[in-house]
């Protein structure tokens, strides 16, 4: 089976020791090259772990395939991606001696460094810390230079001699590079408007499919998750792509096929306004006139009566 064991780093650094690098210059925080992190990890024989810090990584021409979370990845382009607390990453390396070597670099950083600062709970808003299942970032080279200038900013504060504004300074970096990252996501979403179209399009087959089928009634409404799972992306990404391409959530979505279904039975059957309710999942025929109310501005009866 998958990742049977990880290992639990808790501090970054027993990242930098299981791994033999050399020691961080501050405990909370660590940039690592990731040239020098493939060297070590030669002679390291741990390839899943689990980290209690949070992880932001930038690498090209990476020299190992990644499996996060539920997916596996083969980065071959340069590349971004995010890691919160608690995930799992498992590595495994590739043998390949050709040129070009592997580039890049790993930002470390503990909850505790951000402790009592504004960044300690809006970190958790970015919700490409949970994009990595699917959608690691594609970066451009002068994308990617706006993001080396403020690590090597990092570097150079965390490297001096630590007083009482470098834990701001570094705070403040750090949170200007979780912006820019954030506006680069929406590019992704826009720019990659094909493959964005196909998942729509998914969505789309994945819910006709699904209301389509006569065991509605025993399985209730499909959630979010369920639409995420079978089409192998995390919640948080389909529902912030739908967004971008529709204005709509998955749950809206959902809502949407429902009511298309609804008004198909209003306007096509005698079935009684709380038949076709328990029909679609529903328990309480009240709350499913509730939500067609809410979209269409008509009750259920006020809708068939229109077709009379």
């Amino acid at each position: 089976m998958y990742l049977m064991k990880p290992h639990r780093l808790k501090t970054i650094s027993e990242f930098h020791s299981i791994f033999q690098l050399p020691k961080p210059e501050h405990p909370l925080i660590s940039l690592v090259d990731y040239a020098e992190l493939v060297a070590a990890k030669k002679h390291s024989e741990v390839n899943t772990i689990v980290a209690d810090y949070y992880s932001i990584s930038v690498k090209r021409d990476l020299r190992e395939k990644m499996r996060y979370g539920q997916q596996s990845y083969d980065f071959d382009d340069g590349v971004m991606y995010f890691m919160a607390p608690g995930q799992v990453l498992q590595t495994t390396p590739v043998v390949d001696d050709m040129e070009p070597k592997p580039s890049g670099w790993i930002l470390l950083i503990h909850p505790d460094f951000l402790w009592n600062t504004p960044l300690a709970a809006a970190i958790r808003r970015y919700e490409f810390f949970n994009y990595s299942v699917n959608e690691a970032l594609f970066l451009s080279e002068k994308e990617e230079l706006v993001l080396h200038n403020l690590i090597q900013n990092i570097r150079q504060e965390y490297q001096a001699n630590i007083d009482r504004f470098s834990q701001s300074i570094i705070i403040s970096q750090i949170e200007t590079l979780l912006n820019y990252s954030e506006r680069f996501y929406q590019r992704q979403f826009i720019t990659r408007k094909i493959a964005n179209h196909q998942v729509l399009d998914r969505v789309d087959k994945l819910l006709t499919d699904y209301f389509a089928n006569d065991a509605l009634s025993q399985k209730g409404l499909p959630s979010v998750q369920y639409v995420a799972d079978a089409l192998n992306i995390s919640a948080s990404y389909l529902s912030g792509l739908l967004k971008v391409l529709t204005g709509q959530s998955t749950q809206q979505h959902i809502h949407d096929k429902l009511i298309e279904k609804a008004k198909e039975k209003l306007s096509t059957t005698d079935l009684s306004v709380s038949e076709i309710a328990y029909g679609l999942g529903f328990e309480h025929p009240q709350s499913f006139s509730k939500l067609f109310k809410t979209k269409t501005r008509l009750s259920p009866l006020e809708f068939r009566a229109s077709f009379a």
